[in-house]
């Protein structure tokens, strides 16, 4: 059977009989290679095989889906799903809320997926197949989210409705290139060709062959607004593969545009670079082509990724590979005068670890990334010094980035995709935060939608983990000596939540680590009161949640108080108004602070009987004199039991007794707060019964208020008259 990429061949080391090839199916043989059986594992065009020498019935094979196991020789395998694993390729993004990241994916389909997601993880029902196939680029139509263009090899170029489902092909030139090479062909368009709208008219779309191309007609007809800007080098463009079996499928063919892009700035200013080493540039929308190839570039590098500045009409920036012709260094340049001069920009990169893509950062000035074959790397001064931007990710190839939203999203060749959700942090950063005792960031602006992160989410990604992200730094401070607290106030002042480094309550504990550290505030005001042992069934008791606005927050570290300010926003998807969201704000926290209310008096009452029995506990009750205290003590346990069971089910012990025990007043009242979900105001039958739940657990409460006015000074007023000993020692 042909392979598409090479063969290898693997023998049992127990058994010299039973030999194994990889190719797009892998073989298997029992006798010595004389004879072969396909067999098939989860995913197809294996690479790789690895056979326990202590057990040949365990192997691991490696395939374009990833690696699976196998126990028993092969019979069964583990999926490759339980695995982030993926090859991508090129990446955008689209203007949907919350906006999703569209990829092509090596050997399976191109996919759009969410960024974030209102549940605790990245599931499979936040992604969808998409326009094309798993090696091309893809373009979402700027002013319709649900219309995607997505490439593919032999030309093939889709437009995709995904309110329908329909799909179009508009190639540039439909022209079937199988079995041909490239010299035969009226274009030469590459595995992972461009396609790119341009930045100042959502009505036309680019894509590039060895020419550019256009349409703004949705791809009806196309107009070729450039010559041949590769070296169209003939020894280039033969048949590939060979000599016994070639591989003409328009994978391979070379002399091509392989990046291009049109200045963010400046209408009209196109930029292509080709797999055989020219860079173009236009400045009148392709009318006329300048070739500014820089001078100290190796003839035949790969052009991989073009950027325009988004800081100056003639600056661009551009990676480019040499790695198929053995050298591996990073090759990276920089332009600002529309490329008649050029910098190399690689100071800092390792030797080795070649560039495939570098991006710009549109918010601040002369902040870069660039994805490498070995990780991804980051510079604040415009390319003059790298550092490495590793973190958490996996040391693995860069294949694409993009940032969206003060988002920085990484493709990556075996990882699948990885996003760090706020760079604002990078903007704010200066040389003076080093010598600081403590620094507070400007939190990013957040909005007010549902999600969560589950921390290590199971055969899914990792969600945003939802409400206001804070970072702040405490270089070198001794934590267990000073304490370190965060306040979230009103725009004015008013304080809603603090969290302390030394709070005893757990939801009230910041954790602190010495240098960088994060915290996620949820946007809720304080909690209604709970007590210990407290078991209720469907209720929240949720503190409301921030309505869009202005707010604060305070850092204060020992004596030093610092403050920044920043917004929370409305959903986008939301239709509620200002006044829906105040309403539903000032129906919750009536809410909470009437529970509050109501457990505070329970807390008194437990309290108050704890206290009234372990003192008469002491008295002696054959004592007659004593008689009229027992009987107060009595009749005020009678009433405060009364008033706590009408507000609380006492007899609740386990989680599921509220299925036998009726719930009481401040369950029922909770309830209607977990019903009080997006942002919505109450609905006037949530009003009618908030109002009836109130106004009878204020019935109890005045109850309780009269034993504390009137019965409890009695009561203590007759133990004094009395003259009873409250400490008594028992003589034997």
């Amino acid at each position: 059977q042909r392979a598409w990429y090479y063969t290898r061949i693997y023998a049992d080391p127990s058994d010299e009989d039973i030999v194994y090839v990889m190719n797009v199916r892998y073989h298997k043989s029992k006798d010595g290679g004389k004879t072969f059986e396909a067999k098939n594992a989860p995913h197809g065009d294996h690479h790789d095989l690895w056979i326990a020498p202590e057990n040949p019935q365990r192997m691991i094979i490696g395939d374009d889906g990833g690696a699976q196991v196998t126990y028993d020789g092969g019979e069964t395998w583990t999926t490759y799903h339980n695995q982030p694993t993926a090859q991508f390729y090129r990446l955008t993004t689209d203007n949907h809320f919350p906006y999703r990241i569209y990829a092509a994916q090596q050997d399976n389909s191109t996919i759009r997926i969410a960024h974030r997601s209102g549940g605790g993880s990245i599931g499979e029902d936040d992604w969808e197949t998409t326009a094309g196939c798993e090696c091309g680029h893809l373009a979402v139509d700027p002013t319709d989210d649900e219309i995607v263009y997505g490439g593919c090899y032999g030309g093939l170029l889709e437009r995709q409705d995904h309110r329908t489902n329909f799909q179009r092909s508009i190639n540039v030139w439909p022209d079937n290139p199988m079995g041909h090479g490239v010299e035969d062909m009226k274009y030469r368009f590459q595995w992972n060709y461009p396609i790119f709208f341009s930045p100042h008219d959502p009505k036309k779309l680019y894509t590039a062959s060895n020419h550019l191309h256009v349409t703004t007609n949705e791809g009806q007809s196309w107009q070729t607004i450039s010559p041949d800007l590769t070296r169209n080098d003939n020894s280039k463009q033969g048949p590939s593969g060979g000599p016994i079996t070639k591989d003409n499928t328009a994978v391979e063919y070379y002399c091509t545009i392989f990046a291009a892009a049109e200045s963010p700035r400046r209408a009209g200013v196109l930029w292509t670079g080709s797999d055989d080493g020219l860079v173009h540039v236009s400045r009148d929308g392709g009318t006329n082509w300048e070739n500014v190839t820089p001078p100290d570039m190796p003839d035949w590098i790969m052009i991989n990724s073009i950027e325009p500045s988004p800081f100056e009409d003639g600056g661009c920036y551009l990676a480019a590979t040499m790695y198929k012709s053995g050298d591996y260094q990073p090759y990276l340049y920089k332009t600002t005068d529309f490329g008649k001069t050029w910098s190399k920009i690689v100071n800092g990169i390792q030797a080795d670890h070649f560039t495939r893509v570098v991006r710009t950062d549109p918010k601040r000035r002369g902040l870069l990334y660039a994805g490498t074959e070995s990780g991804i790397y980051i510079s604040f001064d415009d390319g003059a010094n790298w550092k490495t931007f590793q973190l958490n990710l996996p040391i693995v190839p860069i294949t694409d980035l993009a940032v969206k939203n003060d988002n920085l999203i990484a493709a990556t060749q075996g990882r699948s995709i990885w996003l760090i959700d706020d760079l604002t942090v990078l903007h704010q950063l200066d040389n003076t935060l080093a010598s600081k005792k403590s620094h507070l960031f400007k939190p990013m602006d957040s909005y007010r939608m549902p999600g969560f992160q589950i921390k290590e989410p199971k055969g899914a990604g990792k969600n945003h983990p939802g409400g206001v992200t804070i970072h702040y730094l405490i270089p070198g401070l001794d934590t267990a000596e000073t304490e370190v607290k965060m306040a979230f106030l009103e725009s004015n002042g008013t304080p809603i939540r603090e969290f302390s480094s030394k709070a005893k309550e757990k939801a009230d504990k910041l954790k602190l680590d010495p240098g960088a550290n994060t915290f996620n505030w949820d946007m809720r005001y304080e909690n209604a009161k709970d007590f210990k042992g407290m078991i209720l069934w469907w209720a929240s008791m949720n503190g409301p949640k921030a309505v869009p606005g202005d707010y604060k927050v305070r850092l204060t570290v020992g004596e030093e108080v610092q403050e920044q300010d920043f917004k929370i926003l409305a959903d986008p998807r939301s239709t509620s108004t200002v006044r829906d969201f105040k309403q539903q704000f000032d129906f919750l926290l009536s809410i909470r602070d009437k529970i509050t209310e109501a457990h505070t008096a329970i807390g008194q009452i437990k309290d108050m009987r704890t206290q009234i029995k372990s003192f008469t506990k002491r008295l002696d009750k054959k004592d007659e004199s004593l008689k009229p205290i027992f009987e107060k003590a009595e009749a005020i346990d009678s009433i405060i039991t009364e008033v706590e069971e009408a507000l609380y089910q006492t007899k609740n012990q386990a989680s599921q007794d509220p299925l036998n025990f009726p719930i009481k007043l401040t369950n029922k009242l909770g309830h209607i707060t977990s019903l009080t979900s997006g942002d919505y105001p109450p609905t006037d039958q949530a009003i009618a019964l908030k109002n009836e739940l109130t106004a009878e657990i204020d019935g109890w409460l005045e109850k309780f208020e009269q034993v504390k006015k009137v019965d409890l000074p009695a009561f203590n007023a007759m133990v004094r008259d009395m003259g009873v000993d409250v400490i008594r020692i028992e003589e034997d």
